[in-house]
């Protein structure tokens, strides 16, 4: 079993976040652990307990969970392990921005159990992250680096952003070579999209961004991992990166289809066919919690073709790949002889230019 505790405050929106976030000067740090402990509790009686499995993985995802108290932290850990056991050794992460981090907070999150950082980079180019609408500046990020590791936590994690808008002038050479420097133990580089109802959708609307065109952004993705294989880092996921054994166990349980509950405002659940997620804003999320009503907002149970496109999807994004047998021979071949895939006599993995087209690869499998 894994755990996942959205934490959805944020100081702002960033300009291309979709994400369920509720902007908060003030945090109602003690109405959250109040309302996340009490779903806790009510999972604890769930067919899904049958045969005892412990927790393996926490992870403090948002929104900023570096905003909330780390009292508030420390609480919903110990509530999280009075009511299950949680593995020696297990993987907690909390989810951090630059800005909230100082050597008075990382002691604090290593005292209350956790052991991995994923740090909200980004970017260090300083009119970048104007335009992102980040809180944080380039020079807040090493800083926090040495605040976390001189706390006890040894696993940090970078996130970075690529196929920014030309016009930016963005050097995404130089914002790998200044991340690296920071000695991370993994790395996770995101390309940008335009989603709905976010600034950056409503500047490019207007015609005020351009996105970026497609042989740019293949260009950054590929050139990433080059600079990857270059610093010894292991590309086991699209879109994540880790030096040998410093893998993120949280989500690679995802992408093995592993049992994972979701808790706090839009988390979801997944479980064999099952999948469950609760009401999206917090202020309708500690409502329900305040009166003793369910947060679960709606759920599903995934048809067979469902269940084998899930499998398909997940396994060719990472460096495990699909036994071959799944894919027609056909569609092997072709893939193979473009350069999209490699293969051996058990599993097919995507290279790095099949990664790039992955979305319309697995629909032509599915055909």
């Amino acid at each position: 079993m894994h755990l996942y505790i959205h934490v959805p405050f944020c100081a702002r929106r960033c300009s291309y976040c979709d994400f369920a976030i509720a902007v908060r000067r003030d945090l109602p740090s003690q109405a959250f652990v109040d309302a996340v402990l009490q779903e806790w509790g009510g999972w604890q009686e769930h067919p899904i307990w049958e045969g005892s499995p412990e927790v393996r993985t926490v992870y403090f995802g948002g929104g900023t969970p570096s905003r909330l108290d780390p009292n508030g932290i420390a609480e919903l850990l110990a509530g999280v392990t009075r009511a299950r056991t949680v593995v020696p050794g297990a993987e907690v992460t909390l989810e951090a921005n630059p800005d909230d981090v100082t050597p008075a907070r990382a002691a604090a999150w290593r005292a209350a159990g956790i052991n991995r950082v994923s740090l909200g980079v980004q970017s260090f180019n300083p009119a970048v992250l104007r335009w992102m609408h980040r809180t944080h500046t380039s020079g807040q990020v090493a800083p926090a680096v040495e605040a976390i590791r001189a706390a006890g936590i040894g696993d940090i994690s970078l996130d970075l952003i690529f196929g920014l808008p030309a016009a930016l002038g963005r050097d995404w050479d130089q914002d790998l070579t200044q991340a690296f420097a920071l000695s991370p133990d993994h790395l996770s580089l995101y390309g940008l999209t335009v989603e709905e109802r976010t600034p950056l959708s409503r500047w490019a609307e207007r015609g005020e961004v351009m996105p970026v065109d497609e042989d740019r952004y293949a260009a950054e993705f590929l050139a990433a991992g080059r600079a990857l294989a270059r610093h010894g880092f292991e590309h086991y996921e699209v879109s994540n990166a880790a030096r040998p054994g410093r893998r993120a166990r949280h989500n690679s349980a995802y992408w093995r289809r592993a049992p994972f509950i979701g808790l706090g405002p839009s988390a979801h659940s997944g479980f064999g066919r099952t999948r469950q997620w609760n009401l999206r804003e917090w202020a309708a999320y500690e409502r329900a919690s305040a009166e003793g009503r369910s947060v679960v907002g709606g759920s599903e149970e995934l048809s067979d073709a469902a269940v084998v496109l899930e499998e398909v999807y997940l396994g060719l994004r990472t460096d495990e790949g699909l036994p071959i047998g799944r894919l027609a021979p056909a569609a092997l071949a072709a893939w193979m002889e473009a350069g999209w895939a490699r293969a051996d006599t058990a599993r097919i993995r995507l290279t790095a230019e099949g990664w790039l087209r992955m979305d319309a690869l697995v629909g032509s499998a599915m055909t």
